[in-house]
């Protein structure tokens, strides 16, 4: 049997033709973006997490530094988080009015138990997650309207600051240490997190910000979306020390498939190898051992490798991970198994 995935990133919230005019209809194949139901379901994905978020407009003249070594993106503003919410309230009516007209084929959970019956009845199932607290305020009264309206894993940060903490530049070769930790508002946030019962996201979070949280949360280590700081040293991948504490926290780490964070070299270029992500995959697999390594594309948040394409390439990763060694039983635990584990441990 084919390899069902289940994914721990996308961005295609932002693409839905119900938040904006020119965007796609999920129910239908599109010819742009990575993914809607139809290439989803080709690709063997029976599910993910859908990001709610809002990142701003990057502009390369302005935004974009090339040094002798690599580049740096500048640092995006900090939000306004009255009007943040009322996007992330728009962008979860457009998700809720694509599971109105999927008549069933769709559905927003909030449990693992629900992804399991979904994946069982054929259906495609959403786990909202937001990327970046920024819609929050101090008191977190925000928090818990989300977690009622289904929110079930937060990013404290995208790659800007917020009142909680501090996310990292885009930049290479950089670490993640670019800056202070969460501030008190932030370590209240990942202990009021504990207790609804929503998994923290710790990719964009700086390292201070990482070991601020590794000191306070009751919860595995999670960060859904990333790559190896060993293999390419952009300030968005993962120490070997981030790694060990993730290990040793029971928690999982999301292969990206972002190809400026795969490459050695940091560029942006589609003409990626999967070879190239079948090393990055191995690696965390020998230092996370293998039921701690899943999958978080960044479909519609990033450039993805060529031999991929879209979500209905996925079968080509997994076939290029069988070449590298791993076994069904291994690739199960990579597509899928890994998410549902640690998810158990993380809601309530």
């Amino acid at each position: 049997m084919p390899i069902k995935i289940f994914d721990g990133h996308n961005d295609v919230v932002q693409h839905l033709r119900e938040y904006r005019p020119d965007g796609i209809d999920f129910l239908e194949h599109s010819a742009t973006g990575h993914l809607d139901l139809p290439r989803a379901q080709a690709g063997g994905m029976f599910g993910g997490f859908f990001a709610l978020g809002v990142f701003g407009k990057y502009n390369a003249a302005e935004d974009l530094t090339i040094t002798e070594t690599g580049y740096e993106v500048r640092m995006a503003a900090p939000l306004d988080p009255v009007a943040t919410y009322k996007e992330i309230t728009l962008q979860l009516a457009a998700l809720r009015s694509v599971e109105h007209r999927s008549l069933g084929k769709i559905r927003i959970a909030t449990t693992v138990d629900q992804i399991e019956q979904a994946h069982r009845d054929d259906a495609f199932a959403i786990l909202l997650h937001m990327e970046g607290a920024d819609p929050i305020g101090p008191e977190l009264h925000e928090l818990g309207e989300l977690y009622r309206s289904g929110l079930r894993s937060l990013g404290l940060v995208w790659s800007r600051p917020n009142i909680f903490g501090h996310g990292v530049p885009f930049a290479y070769p950089r670490t993640p240490d670019t800056g202070p930790g969460l501030t008190p508002a932030g370590k209240d946030l990942v202990r009021e997190c504990n207790r609804l019962g929503v998994m923290i996201d710790l990719a964009h979070l700086n390292e201070r910000g990482f070991w601020d949280v590794a000191a306070l949360t009751k919860s595995p280590l999670v960060v859904t979306h990333t790559c190896v700081h060993a293999i390419s040293p952009t300030a968005r991948n993962l120490t070997d020390r981030q790694l060990d504490a993730i290990r040793e926290s029971n928690g999982v780490v999301g292969m990206n498939f972002s190809v400026g964070d795969v490459r050695p070299d940091g560029q942006r270029n589609a003409d990626t190898p999967l070879t190239l992500v079948a090393q990055h995959i191995a690696y965390l697999v020998d230092r996370l051992g293998i039921d701690r390594v899943a999958i978080g594309s960044d479909f519609d948040g990033a450039t993805i490798p060529a031999p991929i394409g879209d979500a209905s390439g996925l079968p080509h990763l997994i076939e290029a991970l069988r070449q590298h060694g791993f076994d069904d039983e291994d690739l199960e635990k990579i597509a899928y198994k890994n998410w549902m584990r640690v998810l158990r441990l993380s809601l309530r």
